[in-house]
């Protein structure tokens, strides 16, 4: 147990310009730790709900304020001085917020804390936050997870017209994390040199990756093979991982999904899009597909993974939102084989923590992942190896709040390994 005797939060700027909430805090040791709270671009509408001011005249609205005065004024009086570990002071946080989708301290408000705290017990305890969290979980062997660099940027991070979201890079058939690393890197600057040759613009969007307007979703995908085996590897050692993000071209009231396929203005049904998947799947080489159906589409995750969760990871990320009811529903659904763990979708580091056991108790994998606004903060990094989950993503190759993390978990893996 330990007691916070000093606690101060402040607005600071997220990767994209917007503000969110910075939070630091002292223990009755001495110790002291902060945390910056990531925050989604493409969010789903069941994720804890991030506080904004809705002051047009400031930040066009997008203000913490609010937030920041919940940590300072009520938050602050009621934890003060008392006596907490993680579960607890969680558990009070979540109760003193009392709705279900912290709405009303708001969860960015709440994760600071919660990060912050975990941040200066690990020190307090003479820990690696990693090593800490996996004392929280009960984990004695870490590991280091593999990574899925988003080196295209489409959907909501990037004006390139395409409508898959994140095209990933998975190299998989090397020794650890520095050399997976530097595959990724050898390949990104490749692909740079292939979009450059072919007059292509080569700007990149929220994550790092490269935007450039492309005809096709497949062309994208081509490209990204042709930098592959340019680069001197292969489709055996380098995989492609796909965000589709598709509650972002779903139509609610047609409950069609609205895209290009081939170049080509389509809509389609589940069934539809699911052999588009599916063909996808055959012609290249997809490891895994992430958000390939709505927030509310059950029945296409469904037979989704009855056709093809056999053959790749099957992730659901807006469907679930790390949210232990979700899941439930899931595993009854069959939906997935794999959840997507983000932080601030649920908003207190215990409830994260619940989410991924739950997770590897269905033999799914958990896929721990950053957001579109990031901050300098490496939690994340900590995160997938304290919990032991078997992928990241924080991005691409490019902006230091992506590649932080990065080079924390190589920092990380030179630790576990002497």
């Amino acid at each position: 147990m330990s007691k916070i005797t000093e606690l101060f939060a402040r607005e600071i700027l997220d990767s994209r310009g917007n503000p969110t909430v910075s939070v630091e805090l002292v223990l009755d040791n001495q110790f002291m730790a902060s945390a910056g709270v990531p925050s989604g671009a493409s969010t789903g509408k069941y994720e804890a709900v991030e506080l904004r001011d809705g002051d047009n005249k400031r930040f066009k609205g997008k203000g913490v304020l609010t937030a920041i005065k919940n940590i300072q004024t009520e938050i602050k009086e009621k934890i003060l001085n008392k006596d907490f570990n993680q579960q607890s002071l969680d558990k009070f946080l979540i109760e003193l917020d009392g709705t279900e989708n912290k709405g009303r301290l708001g969860a960015n408000a709440i994760l600071g804390v919660s990060m912050a705290f975990a941040r200066a017990a690990a020190v307090s305890q003479n820990q690696e936050l990693y090593q800490y969290l996996s004392t929280l979980i009960g984990i004695t062997e870490n590991q280091l997870p593999q990574p899925m660099f988003n080196i295209i940027n489409g959907g909501k991070h990037a004006d390139s017209g395409l409508d898959i979201q994140e095209f990933m890079l998975a190299p998989i058939n090397f020794p650890n994390f520095h050399e997976k690393l530097r595959v990724a890197s050898e390949v990104f600057h490749t692909l740079e040199e292939i979009l450059k040759e072919k007059g292509y613009r080569i700007s990149v969007g929220d994550e790092g990756g490269f935007a450039p307007i492309l005809k096709s979703n497949e062309e994208a995908l081509e490209l990204i093979i042709e930098a592959i085996n340019q680069a001197g590897y292969n489709t055996e050692a380098v995989k492609i991982g796909l965000d589709c993000a598709a509650s972002s071209f779903f139509n609610a009231e047609t409950k069609k999904y609205n895209l290009k396929i081939a170049g080509k203005e389509k809509s389609l049904v589940s069934e539809e899009l699911l052999v588009w998947y599916k063909e996808l799947v055959e012609k290249f080489p997809v490891m895994l597909i992430e958000d390939g159906f709505s927030e509310d589409d059950w029945e296409g995750f469904q037979k989704f993974n009855q056709i093809l969760g056999d053959r790749i990871i099957n992730t659901g990320d807006d469907l679930l939102v790390t949210n232990i009811n979700r899941i439930k529903q899931a595993i009854k659904w069959k939906a997935v084989n794999s959840v997507l763990i983000k932080l601030n979708q649920i908003g207190t580091v215990t409830e994260t923590i619940e989410a991924v056991k739950l997770t590897k108790a269905q033999n799914w994998k958990p896929f721990v992942s950053h957001r579109s606004g990031e901050t300098e903060d490496t939690f994340i990094a900590d995160l997938s190896v304290g919990l032991a989950c078997p992928l990241i993503k924080s991005g691409s190759l490019s902006r230091t709040e992506r590649i932080c993390k990065y080079n924390r978990l190589m920092l990380i893996e030179d630790k576990i390994n002497g």
